[in-house]
């Protein structure tokens, strides 16, 4: 009698690429989507408005980019303020919380200074707007402007949601949010948490716990992020393709060696002279760095950051939760320091007027200073501008540039991430708080969610850890 050995049938699981690979793979898909879509050209002109009516493809491509950030603006506002009471909060378990804001500020200060000036020498350098073909027809001015009196009286909060309205021509409302004013709200939300002491322990519970929420709700707005770079990406090119890229190709080249000296080579120099392994950190930062370059949003990036910040590179919990989403909100070499200073040298030079000295002091300070103007989702125009209305420069120079900004912001951003999760690592080096043995683990490759997914914030009350725990 013969008997029968069951066979254990061997099922090949389906797994998805990693989520670096998935965004390679959006950008590729958009470049040719993008390229596809622009030899279709347009469908026609309007004949009422003049405007020329984009195709079906890039229609779609619009569609699904301009739905993706609008999904990161829905969560911006409770997410800073939400992000950034905690981490005040959060600064009374941290030894020394005064002494690390200071040196976390004044090395944003620092490494901004170190942005600008290489900005400013790349332009003198090239002379970006002496080697153009773009024409003065170009020249526009922008629809928003930064100036230092709209920048601190943008400080005062009109509403606790820092909201405004505004009225269309068709009777509509639209509303938006100033960043800012949502900072300050925030700033003196979480000061007034601490100064009262265990009576605001629940209020801090509550804010925890929202917290968690809206960081849940994001990362499942982030898991489409792939699907966004093919719009994102795809609608530049066939709305721009390379004709403005090549007219301003001098300009491009300025800024993105700008861009790859301080990533590639100011922040390894920093991490070498404070004895930190340049493989492991941007190891460790890259899923946030990637995701920067993709959605082009550091404040939409600010969970990620925060999460590689602590869990790969072994910064404290307690002080990556403030110093992140602090960078994320006022650290911006890129869109703050490379890009004004390159773009006013862009501008002086294409109109023929003489900066000087002075000017190039006042460049600097702008971006050392005025980095908070850049508070928001994405672009760095109200910075540009405020720094063109601080040298006197035309501003009618930015929309010679505007072609060209969606391509150019998502290397601005992928910089401005990678210096928000370098910052708060040399800090907490230099004071001895780092976990070293987190920052030099092996980098292992797991799954993007079980990695990098959010923990639940540690409570102040046993009841929500049981919580968090179940």
């Amino acid at each position: 009698m013969s008997s029968s050995v069951p066979q254990t049938e061997k099922r090949s699981r389906f797994t998805l690429p990693s989520f670096g690979a998935q965004v390679l793979i959006g950008l590729v898909l958009g470049v040719v989507l993008g390229l596809v879509a622009r030899s279709m050209g347009a469908d026609g002109v309007d004949a009422a408005t003049g405007e020329v009516d984009p195709n079906w493809l890039t229609e779609t491509l619009s569609t699904i980019g301009g739905t993706f950030v609008t999904l990161l603006r829905a969560v911006v506002p409770p997410l800073v303020f939400l992000a950034i009471v905690a981490s005040i909060a959060n600064l009374r378990d941290v030894t020394g919380a005064a002494r690390l804001a200071w040196k976390t500020l004044t090395w944003f200060a620092v490494t901004a200074l170190i942005a600008v000036s290489i900005g400013i020498v790349l332009g003198l350098v090239l002379q970006p707007g002496d080697h153009t073909s773009v024409t003065p027809d170009a020249a526009s001015a922008p629809s928003s402007t930064g100036s230092w009196v709209d920048f601190l009286t943008g400080l005062v909060p009109a509403n606790v949601l820092g909201l405004q309205g505004a009225a269309g021509d068709d009777g509509t409302v639209s509303m938006s949010f100033n960043v800012l004013q949502l900072l300050v709200v925030a700033i003196a939300t979480g000061i007034a948490a601490l100064k009262v002491g265990e009576a605001a322990d629940p209020f801090l519970t509550f804010v925890r716990s929202a917290l968690a929420i809206v960081q849940k709700v994001l990362w499942w707005i982030i898991l489409l992020a792939p699907v966004a770079t093919v719009g994102l990406l795809g609608n530049a090119v066939a709305s721009y393709g390379w004709d403005a890229l090549g007219s301003l190709g001098t300009f491009t080249v300025a800024v993105c060696a700008g861009l790859a000296l301080v990533l590639l080579g100011v922040y390894p120099v920093l991490l070498r002279l404070n004895g930190l392994s340049v493989k492991q950190f941007f190891s460790g930062a890259w899923p946030a760095i990637s995701l920067a370059f993709v959605s082009r949003s550091s404040v939409g990036t600010m969970p990620v950051t925060e999460s590689v910040t602590e869990r790969n590179l072994g910064v404290p919990r307690a002080y990556a939760s403030f110093a992140v989403p602090l960078g994320a909100t006022t650290k911006m070499d890129g869109c703050a320091s490379i890009y004004p200073a390159i773009s006013a040298i862009f501008v002086a030079q294409f109109f023929g007027l003489d900066l000087s000295v002075t000017d190039y002091l006042l460049i600097a300070f702008v971006s050392v200073i005025g980095s908070a103007a850049t508070a928001g989702v994405t672009g760095a125009t109200v910075m540009l501008t405020l720094t063109l209305s601080t040298l006197g420069l035309p501003l009618e120079g930015v929309g010679l540039l505007l072609a060209i900004d969606p391509i150019l912001d998502m290397g601005r951003t992928a910089v401005n991430v990678a210096g928000q999760a370098l910052v708060p690592t040399i800090v907490a080096k230099r004071e001895g708080i780092l976990d070293t043995a987190v920052y030099d683990a092996p980098r292992g490759r797991t799954a993007w969610r079980e990695d990098l997914e959010p923990k639940p914030e540690k409570s102040a009350t046993p009841e929500l850890e049981s919580a968090a725990a179940a």
